[in-house]
């Protein structure tokens, strides 16, 4: 009796760190491949562990944010068809020496870490979690705000050093309440429409803008920036840095709004200038500050976030929750599925890669054809 053909193993790196760790992106693999009807694909699977957030990320190569090296990588990914990771960068010298990897998932909202012309170049496809923090991030800034304008941090800090200080409930030292007052919102993506619908449950009149929306669900309204800066007691950013946003909030903007105002900015740094925002602080225009992205990670000794009075800090974990690792592993694994059964990428960076799959398909069956 004839054996069974059983497929070759396909083989899967796992490239997680302390966060999306290695157990995670298997056991959702697992689920979405192993005993799947009409999918019988042998998973093999190797695994890296990467240092970050322990180390900070920073660039590799020609791809920014990510953690590792490219010799560490080039020798991990040695007969890998499919890599899983949220940290490991994807350069130009990783591509050329991993000539079967097919797949390259990002379990991070932008695949930053990735140089996605080289990769479509190599016929790799990148795909990503997109939306896989958005409810931390939401809850976090929405911690953030309440911590600026409560001053949270402040008065734990002078209860644990033994100071009970009365003069924290003057009228000069308190801030505004959310219900009632107006919070704008500058973004409105996946994040920017949770924080929406989180500020209406407290009461809150909501504004919005974003050019490139032009539907806002609920009761918030959409308005041009200037007047959002004017009419907002808070004022939160959740925009994408991209050339157009660098600088979007600086001293003219900081200016503009109303006298006892609090800026958050739980989004990413290079949004917002630093220094005038502290200028503001010192000048007693704004309330406060609160702030989890910064415009240089770890924040230098010397810089003038660490000394001004009225900021609130966290250092980048807005998106951090059990919850965001689990979803980043399940939306890359359902990927991977796809992507052996043939399907189009749910979330794929650069679907322009998969022409050169399917050329480099057919020629190989033209090939085994011909000899």
């Amino acid at each position: 009796m004839t054996e069974p053909v059983r497929a070759e193993p396909v083989r899967v790196l796992v490239a997680g760190d302390h966060f999306v760790r290695n157990d995670l992106l298997i056991a959702a693999l697992n689920r979405e491949v192993a005993g799947r009807p009409g999918l019988d694909v042998p998973l093999e699977f190797t695994e890296l562990t990467l240092p970050w957030p322990v180390t900070p990320f920073g660039p590799v190569g020609e791809v920014v944010e990510a953690s590792g090296d490219e010799a560490t990588m080039i020798e991990a990914l040695d007969g890998v068809d499919i890599c899983l990771t949220e940290m490991a960068p994807l350069t130009r010298k990783i591509l050329e020496a991993a000539p079967r990897l097919r797949l390259f998932g990002v379990g991070r909202g932008g695949p930053v870490n990735a140089n996605l012309e080289a990769a479509t170049e190599h016929g790799v496809l990148v795909t990503f979690a997109p939306g896989r923090n958005a409810t931390a991030t939401a809850e976090h800034t929405l911690g953030m705000m309440l911590a600026a304008v409560r001053r949270i941090p402040a008065t734990h800090a002078d209860l644990a050093a033994g100071r009970w200080r009365g003069d924290y409930y003057r009228y000069d030292q308190v801030g505004p309440e959310i219900e009632g007052g107006t919070v704008g919102l500058v973004g409105y993506g996946a994040i920017g429409r949770k924080v929406a619908r989180m500020l209406e449950g407290f009461g809150a009149e909501v504004l919005v803008y974003d050019p490139y929306v032009d539907h806002l669900d609920g009761n918030a309204t959409l308005v041009p920036l200037d007047e959002l800066l004017r009419r907002s007691s808070i004022v939160t950013l959740h925009a994408r840095a991209t050339p157009e946003t660098k600088g979007l909030i600086g001293a003219e903007q900081i200016a503009a709004m109303p006298d006892g105002a609090v800026l958050v900015n739980c989004a990413r740094g290079a949004l917002v200038d630093y220094d005038a925002v502290c200028d503001a602080l010192d000048s007693g225009h704004l309330f406060a500050a609160a702030f989890d992205v910064f415009p240089e990670e770890p924040i230098p000794a010397g810089s003038r976030l660490l000394t001004t009075p009225g900021i609130v800090m966290t250092p980048h974990l807005a998106g951090a929750s059990k919850q965001t690792a689990h979803k980043a592993a399940a939306i890359l694994a359902a990927d991977v599925r796809r992507h052996l059964e043939g399907e189009a990428l749910a979330h794929c960076a650069n679907p322009e890669a998969a022409g050169s799959q399917a050329a480099e398909s057919q020629a190989a069956g033209s090939q085994a054809a011909g000899s």
